[in-house]
């Protein structure tokens, strides 16, 4: 089966025009697509898949399953609250967050704005960091010595290669007429 996502198309019954057409899908819940909009005539419906499709399994497909194995059991998930995840860690000697220092998975951090925040994750100049309230994703170890950086470098007013175009004379050639002149011819 295929998978399908919001702005993808799928063949559907249209409402309007009576046939099935190629639609935009607009909404889904889950893997279920739940509202489209008719590429023909633009009209926005319910999902109704092509006469004949279903999502229900075959009189064979249940068949079989019944008579078959039981699906294992999904383990329970297992929720630990924020508390119990700074549970012996050293919260009072946290260091501030600041996007210059480098941070390390399981390193407790003090935000301004977030408060007490533990590292989760790492990667490259981001970390994850999960707070009290919500995980957040923040810079870190982008404070390098100047000459680390790379420099603010301004293009060159005039270039040194040859230009698609002739270049404009210079103010200053603008202002002597004798640079305009063609050489007068020598009386010999």
């Amino acid at each position: 089966m295929a998978t399908h996502k919001v702005g993808g198309e799928v063949d559907s019954l249209c409402t309007r025009c009576k046939l099935t057409l190629a639609h935009t899908i607009l909404a889904m819940v889950g893997p279920k697509i739940v509202r489209v909009r008719c590429n023909t005539c633009n009209g926005d419906h319910a999902y109704r898949g092509a006469p004949g499709a279903t999502d229900r399994p075959t009189a064979a497909a249940r068949a079989s399953s019944a008579g078959g194995t039981r699906a294992a059991p999904k383990p329970e998930k297992v929720v630990i609250s924020f508390e119990e995840q700074l549970a012996g860690k050293d919260i009072a000697n946290a260091p501030k967050y600041s996007p210059k220092d480098t941070y390390k998975v399981d390193q407790v951090i003090q935000h301004p704005t977030f408060g007490l925040g533990l590292v989760t994750g790492v990667r490259g100049d981001k970390a994850d960091i999960a707070f009290k309230s919500e995980t957040k994703t923040l810079v870190h170890g982008r404070g390098g010595a100047l000459n680390e950086r790379p420099a603010f470098q301004p293009p060159n007013a005039k270039s040194a290669s040859p230009a698609d175009k002739p270049l404009a004379p210079s103010a200053t050639e603008e202002a002597t007429p004798e640079a305009q002149l063609p050489p007068a011819p020598s009386e010999d």
